[in-house]
């Protein structure tokens, strides 16, 4: 029986030239909790708060929809675009997301608290979404944009 490797164990097997970081005054399993919280529903600051931000979620045409495995999930929306490939390791901290470009967010413990780091191991260049907005920009800066808005939306519900 062949099985197909989890979008997280094909994301570890990649390089990753692209990677963020920041950190939180927080413990971690708090911060985790609410960066790793995705169940079905409409995407917002309370479910898959990484795309949060993104112009679909922001106009209510985002929504998570269980897959086949467990913790696995895609994010679906209103038009002709392809759906986004999510799987959560609430053991491990980390959160994969795949669409047009494949990434990863973990939690872990540092001196300040709490550190999140997102890092991109693939990007496809020709697609409509890496056109919209990051060519002008670089993707690096969009990263590190979109991780400290997450991180401000954590800061702000925890007080921190």
């Amino acid at each position: 029986m062949h099985t197909t490797p989890s979008l997280l164990a094909e994301l570890d097997a990649l390089p990753a030239p692209w990677e963020v970081q920041g950190t939180l005054a927080a413990p971690v399993a708090v911060v985790a909790a609410l960066l790793l919280a995705v169940t079905e529903g409409r995407v917002g600051d309370d479910n898959l708060l990484v795309l949060a931000r993104a112009s679909a979620a922001r106009q209510g045409a985002m929504t998570v929809v269980s897959d086949s495995g467990a913790d696995t999930y895609r994010a679906e929306f209103a038009g002709p675009v392809e759906p986004v490939e999510i799987q959560v390791d609430r053991a491990r901290s980390r959160l994969a997301v795949r669409s047009w470009y494949a990434g990863v967010h973990t939690v872990t413990a540092c001196s300040d608290g709490t550190r999140v780091t997102h890092r991109v191991h693939r990007v496809l260049p020709d697609h409509p979404g890496f056109a919209a907005g990051i060519a002008e920009i670089g993707l690096q800066v969009r990263m590190s944009r979109d991780l400290k808005q997450v991180l401000a939306v954590i800061a702000d519900r925890l007080g921190c």
